[in-house]
Order: structure tokens, then sequence, then C-alpha cells
């Protein structure tokens, strides 16, 4: 029995007392929940229900909750139930209703945690999205991994999204990117606001393949040659990183697209129209004050050029026009600045920017090796990038890293930490889970030992306490994601997945899976195995979820 489904048997027998009692069942909730103790000796499950509802119906809560529990007794699954304190419920499940878990995830496979908590919302994610002027760096990298990560919890929770990297590639940064690329196709110093690093060199040197007559034109000319040409090859190889990191998005934006489109002037108009657009010493601004912003923010100066802001606001635009209902846009630690010029440009808009943006801030990413921080990338020269920090500890072991803290928290990766194959490296703990359910099976077929029919499968005989506990926190995972997805925490699946592997580690040690030697198969034997493969696809689930493999040796 999951908790969902005790939490409907919960509400069933609330219904029944109130119907019994003559009480008036339209204060009854169309949907409650239960919760793990945290003493487990307090039983497997608790509802607070009696207490939410005593005072709407004139009932003393342990007189309600007694009713309840009552009702609750007489119920399929439910071993017993005890009222604690003023009027708590403290429930447990009998072997056969927890036992049954286990079929149940093995039946729904990757299925099993997914849920339809977000049906209906239509958001558009935005991550990453720099410029192309050098290598991802860490800080971006930690979104890459975040959002992708979080991208597919709100798909597994129903939420139809879209993904989308916005990148430029005209303005300041890109001028001093080609520059730079001029400079080093020429064999000079780069510029002082250029860009440094050999991959300036490399990708100079693949224009000049392309165009040989490069550095036969005038400077103006060859620079503009160096930008189309520079700027495509660096956005195709952070494209192709990306890809090998596991994460690819459905929209490439340009930035340049809304320009020629004309989508800043229909911004522009519609600001107008709602009335918060004004003229002073030739320049075009939007009174964001009004929407708590700290000072108003100009859309065109005096000089006629758009500002960046005026991009932001036309992009947005196009978000909502292309229909989506939420705009989730994750930043870095230093545009914090952001969210009230955003919020207010929202509201600017017409909208309830509670409703239709949100904007996530992730901190700062160290890379640590020998307890000091790398500095810089050998290639990039300047910063510590995604080649970096997947050479240094792998592709699974740098998502894993990355996702398993809040974003709103700085971390550092140890090198030695993440690539030591020990129970003290987290993806290798939950990992080994992965290998070790897998060998379980592979060992299980060879001395004949099968799961068997689901209808011959006895749940009443894990009954040990270990095998209770893993159950229970097997059960816990379709609430876990379902929470991830809603508050944007993909490091809750990692955190329980540890949990869930320390649980399974337990079990593993106490309940043995295998016949020894020319020991008989017995249920006991094949129910363990249900247990054990339905583990093996919770883990699996739940690194599916961030990206990361769930091998089957290690």
């Amino acid at each position: 029995m999951t908790p969902a489904e005790l939490a409907e048997v919960v509400l069933s027998a609330a219904h029944a007392v109130f119907t019994d009692r003559g009480l008036d069942s339209s204060v009854l909730p169309g949907r409650t929940a239960v919760e793990r103790p945290r003493n487990p000796e307090h039983g497997d499950y608790a509802s607070t229900l009696a207490l939410q509802l005593s005072k709407k119906v004139g009932v003393p809560p342990r007189e309600l909750a007694t009713a309840l529990a009552e009702q609750l007794g007489r119920a399929a699954g439910i071993k017993s139930v005890e009222i604690a304190g003023p009027g708590f419920l403290n429930i447990r499940l009998d072997a056969a209703a927890a036992g049954q878990l286990a079929r149940s995830i093995v039946e729904a496979g990757p299925a099993y945690g997914r849920s339809t908590a977000l049906a209906g919302q239509k958001i558009n994610l935005e991550f990453v999205s720099a410029n192309p002027t050098g290598p991802v760096h860490i800080g971006g990298v930690r979104w890459a991994a975040v959002g992708d990560a979080l991208s597919r919890l709100l798909r597994a929770t129903g939420a139809d999204v879209g993904t989308e990297y916005y990148f430029n590639d005209a303005g300041s940064q890109i001028d001093r990117f080609a520059r730079s690329l001029l400079a080093a196709a020429k064999g000079e110093p780069a510029p002082e606001d250029g860009y440094g690093g050999a991959y300036i060199a490399e990708i100079a040197t693949e224009v000049r393949t392309r165009r040989p007559d490069v550095l036969e034109l005038a400077d103006d000319a060859a620079q503009e040659v160096f930008r189309v040409e520079g700027v495509a090859l660096m956005f195709s190889e952070i494209k192709s990183s990306l890809r090998d990191f596991g994460v690819e998005f459905d929209t490439y934006f340009n930035e340049k697209d809304l320009h020629d489109r004309g989508e800043l002037d229909q911004a522009l108009a519609r600001l107008r129209e709602q009335g918060h657009v004004f003229d002073t010493d030739g320049a075009t601004w939007l009174r964001t004050t009004d929407f708590g912003d700290d000072k108003d923010r100009v859309l065109r100066k005096s000089n006629g050029e758009w500002t960046y802001f005026a991009a932001d606001c036309a992009y947005y635009l196009d978000k909502r026009e292309r229909g989506f209902d939420r705009v989730v846009i994750m930043l870095g630690a230093d545009h914090h600045g952001y969210i009230g010029r955003m919020r207010a440009m929202a509201a600017c808009f017409g909208d309830d920017p509670a409703v239709t943006l949100e904007i996530l801030i992730g901190q700062l990413v160290n890379l640590l090796r020998d307890g000091q921080p790398v500095r810089m990338s050998k290639r990039a020269g300047t910063v510590v990038t995604l080649e970096d920090l997947v050479d240094a500890i792998g592709v699974d072991a740098s998502r894993y890293a990355l996702a398993r803290y809040s974003s709103d928290s700085p971390i550092d990766i140890d090198v030695e930490l993440w690539t030591r194959a020990t129970r003290d490296n987290p993806v290798y703990y939950v990992q080994y889970v992965a290998a070790r359910t897998a060998s379980v099976g592979r060992n299980a077929a060879e001395v004949g030992l099968i799961r068997g029919d689901a209808e011959a499968f006895r749940p009443e005989l894990l009954a040990h306490d270990r095998e209770n506990d893993l159950l229970k926190a097997l059960a816990e995972f379709p609430a876990v994601v379902a929470t991830a997805a809603e508050l944007r925490e993909p490091h809750r699946v990692a955190r329980y997945l540890e949990e869930l592997a320390g649980a399974y580690h337990r079990f593993y040690d106490n309940c043995r899976i295998l016949p020894r030697g020319d020991e008989e198969v017995t249920d006991l034997h094949r129910a363990r195995l249900w247990l054990n493969d339905a583990t093996r696809t919770v883990i699996a689930n739940g690194l599916r979820l961030l990206g990361v493999s769930a091998p089957e040796r290690m």
C-alpha cells in the first residue's frame, strides 16, 4: 500500500464516520495526506485529519480520532491504529499490505514515481543561456545539471515543458570575442578587454581554414568574418559539450531574431497600451517602480539604441505568446538584481508575476583538488569549464554533485571525494545499489530463483523490520518527486536516493535473498527478490530524473 492509497483509506474512513454521526461531510477535504512519523516506534504512518476537522464540526479532536481509529481498524491492510497526543492517528500496516508495494513498483517499472500533479501547466524553462564567447564555465554547468534534472521532474509530474537556451550573437561581448579572434589570427596579443585562452587560437585557426582570404580583408570586414564564423564554431562546440553532458534543448533562441522580427517594437507598443511607458530626455522608459522595482528602466536610449532590458521584455512576451503559462528562468548569483525588475516588467504587461514568472538564482561552484580551488582551465585560460569538470570526475558524478545541493547554496566539488570508489562518495553509494540489485538478479537466475507469477507473490512474508523500513522508503518516492518538482529542488531526489540506498544496504545485510548452497528456494526468497527488484526500479527511476546512469555492474 502506498502513502497515497493509505490516504484514500483514511479519507474513506472519515466519510463513513461523518455519515454515521450525521456530521456535515461538506467540510471533508477532497484529498488528504499521511506522513511517516519521525519516530518509527510510533507506527508506519501518521494522520492529522482529526485535528484538522474537529473545529469545523464541533467534535473534540480525540473523540473524532477515536471514531476514525475504530473505522480504520476495520479496513483491509490496517494492522492497528493508535491515538496520540491531542488527536494524532498513528497507523500500522499489516505485512501483506505493506509488502504488496514491491509488486506494484516492479509492475509499474519506469512509471513508478510519475504523477499528474502538474498536469495542465505549460512551462518554459530557460537555463544555461551563456553567450557563445567561450566554453561553458562551471557556473553554467551547474545550471545545465540542475535545469535538465528539473525539466525531467516537471515532465514526470505531468507538466508540458519546453526547455530553452537564449543566446546573443551581437553586442559588446561578441565584438570583444571577434577582436580577440582577429588578433590571434594575426599573431598579436589579445586586446586588453578581450578573451584569452587556447580556445581563441583554435577557433581563429579554424576560421582561417574556412576563409583563407580573411586576413587579406580590411580589419572591419575581417572582424565581421571572425564574428560570424567564430560564433557559429563556438556555439556548435557549446551544443556538443552539453550534448555529451546529456543536456539538449527543445529551442535555441537567438536574441537577434527579436530585433529582426520587430518584436521589441511590439513589446514597447504593448507596454504603452498598458500605460507604463514614458519618454523623457529623448529616451523611452518603463515605469517599473509602479510594481516595486528600485528604479525605472530605460527601454530605448536617447540615441535610438535598444537596451538589453528591452530585449528581455520582448523575449518574455514572445514566450507568453507562444502559449507558456509560466516562464522559469535560471540565472547565476551575479543576476540577483534582475529579480525585481523582471517581476515588475511582467506586471507591466498585465501579468501576475507570482503566477507567470519564476526566477531561480544559482550560487557559485568551486572545483577543489588537494583541498585547493582549481582556478582556471588550461584551455579557456580564465575559468573552469564543463570539460574540466567532466575530465576530473566524469559525467555521472558531475551531474549528481551539481544536482545534489540546493541551488541557492554555494558548493565545493572535491575531485578526490567524487572519484573515490567508497561509500562516502554519494554517487558511488547510490550507483552501487543499482549494481548490487542487478547482480542479485543475475545470481538469482543462476541458482534457479525467479520472482514467479505475480499471483503467487507472498507479500505477507516481508515481515522483517528491515524489510518494512525498505518498503516505507520505497513508498516515499512518488511524494519526493512531486515535492521536488513543485519546489524546483532536484536535490531532494538525490538525498532521497541516498536514504534509500542506506535502507537497502541494511536490508541486504539482514535479510538473505539468495538460498545458500543446496537450500531449497522458498516463497520468502521469491518475495525478497521482488523487493530487491523494486529497489532496483526506484533507484533507476530516481537516477534517471537526475540524468545519471544506473549501472548493472561496477
